[in-house]
């Protein structure tokens, strides 16, 4: 008996007593090496030349094997031992199969010859007998195992040839390998026969155990030719929720009180503490009633609460400044990134109760989001009484259905000096004096008594001071054609305030002087009655104006009106001071613009064109700072020394500004050719084309988030009493974090200048941008930040549209037209409502009830800090006055067109596939079948819905219309 193989599966075993042949093989009785009596075939015609005895096998089936294995035991008769055999005596013998489909041999067929018989191998014995035992004992066995293949037919015949040995065959045994069913590396494999040569590696695809999934790649087991596994290629792994036991062959759920977060070999973890599982195989622990987790939390951190109110508040007032100090609350919540929000109320003010203050109030160093236990706030009224709250707040605060928990203090602050003045304008000037006026303080803190006004000339530092009750002056005695530099403040019981930002004016050359009088000569030469009383009018009319000019407190001439203003500024900041009131502008470039040698900037590619030449983008390596990438605008070969003026000009704006959402001018290079303006670089272009190349991608909090960051620029810009006049997306930038910032502060030109430019039309004899000008600039040319606020509503929408353009196809006369009749655009599509309302509040006619860009700032901060008052949308209707936000269907012959027309073209293909090649069609479909042809995007598909949803209300008119 063959030891057992569990590679092995047996095909059969051949007797003598299944053996076929023919004489002189005969079938004879012996003795197995255990001594059991055996049949045997045997043959011995030693004696007899040219021997050609064969025997063969039953029909034996293949049962799928492709390599056969043969094991025979045999014994063999040397040659030697026999007396007087011939030189023919052999003692081996050869071992041949036949395939077949059937059962179909006989004794004749197939013929006992090599071809059609495949020959394995020539048999030969290790060990032979000399002699037969006469006592009846064994004679010596030998086994040989030999394999053939491939084998492809359906079974196959052995057959043995005796070509002149004296042998006997004992036993056969037939077989194939395989490699058995097994579970590894977390996967079920299943049984796999050998290949066809002995060295063949047959690959076996492996199922995960249930609940397991692949990691990486498809898992595979190679079986071996002999029936071996090898090779492993991949893994399972227990899915989350599910750990691994039996040494990786069982995936169990997770226990009751037990998770496991994510797919991998690690155990199932106990729940934090204040948490939960409400079933088995948890994948997290929910926290109980009053504890929270925030989305960075890791699932195996316990769940927290909320802090408790701060602790030991103590308040110290200076005049219209406080000084708050708390300790940290006794509770925490369990977390570590307690901070602190101050909330300021103003009692006691005449108005009933008590109001939140308003956004001048300082905060140092902030007024949210703190996290020392103590803030400087500065700024507030003279005797008025204050109440402060200190909340304490954590991570999980929002999620909170309750109010954070505070302590609270009631102030009340003192006398102190007025605020500082922050606006001045010029009445008029004459070549020996400048009439100013300025505004009252924001708080005068008590009655103004009186202004101290302090001038000196801008190029000397010898100062002089004036007093006045009311809030103009007239300041004789000055140079001709001088600049100088003015600073005023405000006196009351309790001292004067601080001085006003520096404010430049220049007095008038007596060559302009002159020429606004010689301009008023036509008048008096129209009221003469004839040439004598013209002489004499004119004679007396020069000396009159000639005396005049050394002591007239003003001239008749008035200038451009100039606004400086430091708003609520620090003291020491920028103040705007408008370039075009020099009488040099390269001064103004000189003053406000660093000039750069040219050695340090270096010029990569272009990137655009501008107005004036190119747009490139670069490097610059100023001495003692790294090196940083910046764009770099170009005057082209050629200019007019307007050109370079208006040019430069942008330059002498954007130097006065200071603000993460206002774009940095790095400075200017103008002693050099080319002249170049040198700004930050923002990776990602102007705000419209950043928004439709990425149409849907952004979270609604992300899109509140960039126009956060553009009105905190452009409430900066107000502070400052700039107006910006070109207020919209495609003059926004934006770079690699996604940070806004207000850019392109050259609209000036287009009053002036004739452009081509379609996004700008006439109006009133200049070119300006329509669908985002407020009616009021349009019509009379009144900018304020109002208007600059009505054009932020405008901006709101193409971001809320991802880049769409205002107002669609209507010409510019129906844009105007429309908003005279009150039409407002629509939201866009899943526009949150408030958001909405924003811009409409925006849009106010009445530019007095517009929002000012610091209560946009404040609306956007609570809109981002309850992300659940953005999930209301206000419903899409159609407006019954001019909304084509719809293409018309019926404009397009395909499917094809239609897409590219709402921009979703790279679906078309996907389209084609599914058989939405007709209107009839697109128009059933749902949003399983937006799913089905492959748009996975959320902003996609709600792109694409709408669209169907505008084409069946569109079919169902044409339908009507019919009827």
């Amino acid at each position: 008996q063959i030891p057992p193989d569990l590679s092995v599966i047996h095909l059969g075993s051949a007797t003598a007593a299944e053996l076929i042949g023919f004489t002189p093989w005969e079938e004879v009785s012996g003795y197995d090496e255990n001594m059991n009596t055996i049949r045997t075939y045997q043959v011995c015609n030693v004696f007899d030349s040219s021997q050609n005895n064969w025997v063969r096998t039953n029909y034996i089936r293949r049962r799928g094997a492709q390599r056969i294995h043969v094991q025979m035991k045999f014994s063999v008769r040397d040659c030697s031992s026999i007396p007087n055999v011939p030189g023919s005596c052999k003692e081996t013998f050869n071992l041949y199969y036949y395939e077949s489909d059937s059962d179909t041999a006989t004794k004749l067929s197939p013929p006992w010859m090599e071809n059609p018989w495949v020959k394995v191998d020539t048999i030969a014995a290790d060990e032979s007998f000399s002699q037969v035992d006469l006592g009846g004992r064994i004679m010596k066995i030998n086994s040989e195992v030999r394999s053939f293949g491939p084998v492809s037919r359906n079974g196959f015949y052995l057959a043995f040839q005796d070509y002149g040995a004296c042998m006997s065959l004992i036993a056969v045994r037939v077989y194939y390998r395989k490699c058995p069913r097994v579970i590894q590396n977390g996967a079920v494999f299943p049984e796999t026969l050998s290949g066809a040569e002995s060295t063949s590696l047959v690959a076996a695809r492996g199922v995960c155990v249930p609940n397991g999934e692949e990691v990486d790649v498809p898992i595979k087991l190679y079986c071996n030719g002999d029936g071996e596994w090898m090779v492993p290629i991949g893994r399972c792994m227990c899915k989350a929720g599910y750990e691994a036991l039996e040494n990786g062959t069982v995936c169990r759920a997770c226990v009751s009180g037990y998770f496991k977060a994510a797919q991998g070999d690690h155990k199932c973890l106990q729940c934090p503490i204040n948490s939960r599982t409400t079933s088995e195989g948890a994948t997290n622990c929910v926290c109980r009633n009053g504890y929270y987790r925030t989305d960075s939390d890791p699932q195996q951190m316990p769940c927290t609460t909320v802090p408790s109110a701060p602790q030991n508040v103590i308040s110290i007032v200076n005049e219209t400044s406080l000084r708050l100090e708390w300790s940290p609350p006794q509770e925490g919540g369990g977390r570590e990134d307690v901070v602190y929000n101050i909330i300021c109320k103003s009692c006691g003010s005449g108005r009933g109760g008590c109001t939140r203050c308003g956004d001048n109030v300082q905060f140092v160093p902030r007024q949210l989001g703190l996290t020392d236990t103590s803030v400087h706030i500065s700024d507030l009224l003279a005797h008025t009484q204050y109440t402060f709250e200190i909340q304490a707040v954590n991570g999980v605060s929002d999620q909170s259905p309750y109010s954070p928990q505070y302590a609270s203090v009631n102030i009340t602050t003192n006398q102190a000096a007025p605020s500082a003045v922050s606006i001045i304008h010029q009445v008029s000037r004459t070549p020996s004096s400048i009439t100013l006026s300025w505004s009252q303080p924001d708080q005068p803190n008590g009655v103004i008594l009186d202004y101290e006004l302090q001038y000196y000339e801008k190029a000397e530092w010898n100062s002089s001071l004036t007093r006045s009750r009311t809030n103009t002056a007239v300041i004789r005695g000055l140079k001709p054609g001088t600049i100088y530099v003015f600073q005023v403040r405000a006196r009351t019981v309790a001292g004067f305030g601080r001085f006003s930002g520096k404010m430049y004016f220049q007095t008038m050359t007596e060559e302009e002087y002159n020429s606004s009088i010689e301009e008023k000569l036509p008048l008096i030469i129209g009221s003469a009655a004839a040439g004598v009383i013209f002489i004499i009018a004119v004679s007396v009319f020069i000396a009159v104006c000639r005396r005049r000019s050394s002591d007239r407190p003003e001239s008749d001439y008035t200038d451009k009106l100039q606004h400086y203003t430091s708003g609520h500024m620090s003291p020491g900041m920028k103040i705007y001071i408008d370039p075009f009131t020099y009488e040099d502008p390269n001064e103004a470039v000189r003053e406000f613009a660093k000039e750069i040698d040219i050695s340090f900037v270096k010029i990569e590619q272009v990137i655009g064109a501008g107005e004036f030449g190119e747009v490139c983008s670069g490097n610059l390596r100023q001495p003692g700072k790294r090196e940083i990438l910046v764009a770099i605008k170009t005057l082209k070969v050629g200019y007019t020394e307007r050109q370079r003026r208006d040019f430069l000009s942008e330059a002498s704006i954007m130097g006065q500004f200071d603000h993460p959402n206002i774009i940095h001018l790095e400075g200017v290079v103008t002693k050099s050719s080319p002249v170049m303006i040198i700004t930050e670089f923002m990776e990602n272009g102007s705000l419209d084309s950043f928004l439709r190349q990425n149409d849907g991608q952004f979270t609604v909090i992300q899109l509140v988030g960039m126009l956060r960051g553009i009105a905190a620029g452009m409430k900066y810009l107000s502070d400052m009493n700039y107006v910006h006049r070109d207020l919209a997306a495609r003059n926004i930038l934006v770079n690699s974090n996604l940070v806004c910032k207000v850019s392109d502060f050259g609209l000036s030109r287009f009053l002036e200048d004739d452009t081509s430019d379609p996004t700008y039309t006439s109006a009133l004899g200049g070119k300006i941008p329509i669908r985002w000008t407020a009616p009021e600039a349009i019509q009379y040319r009144k900018f304020t930040s109002s208007s600059d606020c009505w054009s932020y509503g405008i901006v709101m929408w193409e971001v809320m549209s991802y880049g769409e353009r205002p107002y669609w196809d209507m010409s510019n006369q129906d844009v105007i037209n429309a908003i005279e009749q009150d039409y407002r655009l629509p939201p866009p599509m899943d526009c949150p409502s408030a958001l909405h309302q924003l811009m409409l509040d925006c849009w106010q006619k009445d530019r007095n009830n517009r929002p000012k860009f610091s209560q946009i700032v404040s609306t956007l901060d609570k809109m981002i800090r309850n992300p659940n008052s953005l999930k209301a949308t206000t419903p899409l209707v159609h407006l019954p006055l001019l909304d084509r936000s719809a293409p018309d269907f019926s404009s397009f012959s395909t499917v094809d067109e239609w897409l590219d027309a709402i921009k979703m073209g790279q679906y078309k293909e996907n389209f084609a596939n599914e058989g939405f090649t007709s209107f009839d069609v697109v128009s059933q479909m749902t949003m399983e079948d937006i799913l089905k042809v492959g748009v996975t995007l959320a902003g996609h598909q709600k792109k694409i819905l709408n669209s169907i949803q505008s084409m069946r209300a569109q079919m169902n008119q044409i339908t009507s219309v019919e009827v």
